[in-house]
């Protein structure tokens, strides 16, 4: 306000483009929309959450002790198959008796839940026969093309070929127990399947002394028809659970393996017999390095033990949860074995093989990332 000569005062009034308070306020007011990495991080976490309490704390202690047996036997047990041959074993058919030879062991775990009156047996009908047997026969032929895979691959390289079963038990588990394919399913399975295709670009660089390229190309093809049947065997075993056996109790999954090793054993026991693989056995066991029969006999037993809890690992994960989880479990063994191959059998370790190794982690983050986030969903 200014005075003039004449003592009047005149006003001066400062105008503002409302137009440009109105963008300066919803500039100031207005949230960004795209969420923050740690909404992002805060959503999965309350979605992991919300899936937690949706279950008994007994369903989670399950599935925690069948992952845990999946994660630790399998990888065991994939080394014992490579230190077979290493340490002087050569039967494809010896290797794949001793690892369903332990099939008492589910057996034995149900004696004390049939005597304390805590389950009862499920009663055998022809059906139930029908399916336990075929499930033994497809497991005795799986057992036998991964052991000519390790005959033939370095432990490192024949586990990170089986992560491709992650794609086979996806397909599988859609294509018979009817298991629903999220597009985080359906990324993992992208991811892990480029994982074993860098694997296969890097053929050249491990080839084991005194393995013809001819007999590495069949050991990877085998391994990848074994990783196949694996999933397949995963999509049949839940079907089972689903139409015949019912997800009653925990004690059906005992029951299952039990029931399809006992079958596995009677084949591969053929198969031994025709081959003459009883014989052979005292012939390996006498030349075994580091140890001779002593070792040899401690081979056999605990590939027998650690196959027997990997597979009973596999089937509580199948019977809690479904094809999918288990087959990405399967896949997160693969870093596992291959760095314990890489530190005991000194297998070698390509820039290929590591990229194949995180490629393998990632696509398991990514599928369990989108789970989460799926199951938030169906919820709401």
């Amino acid at each position: 306000m200014e005075e003039d000569d004449s003592g009047g005062h005149h006003h001066h009034t400062i105008r503002v483009a409302s137009s440009d308070v109105a963008m300066g306020e919803n500039e100031i007011c207005e949230p960004n929309n795209s969420p923050s990495l740690k909404q992002k991080v805060a959503e999965v976490i309350a979605a992991s959450l919300e899936t937690y309490r949706s279950k008994p704390f007994s369903f989670w202690l399950l599935l925690f002790l069948s992952s845990g047996a999946m994660l630790t036997a399998f990888p065991a047990s994939s080394l014992l198959s490579r230190l077979y041959y290493t340490d002087g074993g050569q039967s494809k058919w010896i290797l794949s008796w001793a690892a369903v030879a332990g099939w008492p062991l589910p057996a034995l775990l149900l004696l004390p839940l049939y005597l304390l009156g805590k389950a009862s047996p499920t009663p055998l009908s022809l059906s139930l026969c029908l399916w336990y047997a075929l499930l033994g026969f497809l497991s005795a032929a799986d057992n036998l093309m991964y052991a000519w895979a390790y005959a033939y691959l370095p432990a490192s390289t024949a586990s990170l070929v089986a992560a491709s079963s992650l794609a086979f038990s996806a397909l599988f588990g859609r294509a018979i127990a009817k298991n629903t394919l999220t597009l985080s399913s359906i990324n993992a399975v992208a991811v892990i399947t480029a994982g074993v295709a860098i694997v296969a670009l890097d053929s050249g660089s491990d080839r084991p002394p005194g393995v013809t390229a001819r007999q590495y190309a069949l050991g990877f093809v085998l391994d990848v028809l074994g990783s196949a049947l694996h999933g397949l065997i995963f999509a049949l075993s839940e079907l089972v659970f689903a139409r015949v056996l019912g997800r009653r109790s925990f004690h059906v999954v005992l029951e299952q393996q039990a029931a399809v090793s006992l079958c596995a054993f009677a084949f591969t026991s053929v198969g031994l017999a025709v081959a003459e693989g009883f014989p052979a056995m005292r012939r390996e066991a006498a030349g075994f390095a580091h140890g001779g029969k002593a070792a040899y006999v401690n081979v056999m037993v605990w590939t027998a033990v650690t196959f027997q809890l990997g597979v009973l690992g596999g089937t509580g994960v199948l019977f809690l949860a479904s094809t999918v989880l288990a087959g990405v479990l399967n896949a997160v063994r693969v870093p596992l074995t291959s760095v314990a191959a890489v530190i005991w059998f000194h297998d070698p370790m390509s820039g290929f093989k590591i990229l194949a190794l995180v490629i393998t982690v990632w696509g398991f983050a990514s599928y369990m990332v989108g789970h989460s986030t799926f199951k938030k969903t169906s919820t709401s």
